[in-house]
């Protein structure tokens, strides 16, 4: 049985990814690793995500999160960007860009999950119905998705 929240389709996990308040969890099947990641929509900018790992503490704190980069989407293409404030060279990042370029090749790779924390992927709101948890968006958010 499949847990509800590890999405297995590469386009499911993208989508929630870029929902716009997406906090997941990639482990690496092949060295147990594995990173907590907050995807944060810019302002007025349907584009561009802020990209923080969680350092510390609890990921429902904000600022247990440090940033990391930023991803810019074009239609199918997204790609990591470091920026100014970045570490290109943080094995976080690495593994984020990594992930994030076979995810819009179109699959999840055999040593990578992707796991989502039970809240929505857009709004961040606690999930609760099975088919909310298993989608990743609540029954509102839901209806703003492509």
């Amino acid at each position: 049985m499949t847990h509800p929240n590890l999405i297995t389709d590469a386009s499911d996990a993208l989508e929630f990814a870029f929902g716009g308040r997406a906090r997941f969890t990639l482990v690496s099947r092949a060295s147990g690793k594995r990173y907590t990641y907050k995807l944060s929509k810019a302002k007025d900018n349907d584009t561009m995500f802020f990209a923080s790992i969680l350092t510390r503490g609890s990921n429902d704190d904000d600022a247990a999160y440090d940033y990391i980069g930023f991803v810019r989407r074009d239609g199918d293409v997204a790609t990591l960007i470091a920026g100014q404030k970045g570490n290109p060279h943080h094995p976080a990042y690495q593994a984020l860009g990594w992930s994030i370029s076979r995810l819009t090749a179109g699959a999840v790779p055999d040593q990578l999950e992707f796991w989502h924390e039970g809240r929505c992927a857009r709004c961040a709101h606690p999930l609760t119905d099975p088919a909310s948890i298993k989608r990743g968006f609540g029954p509102e958010c839901v209806k703003h998705t492509h």
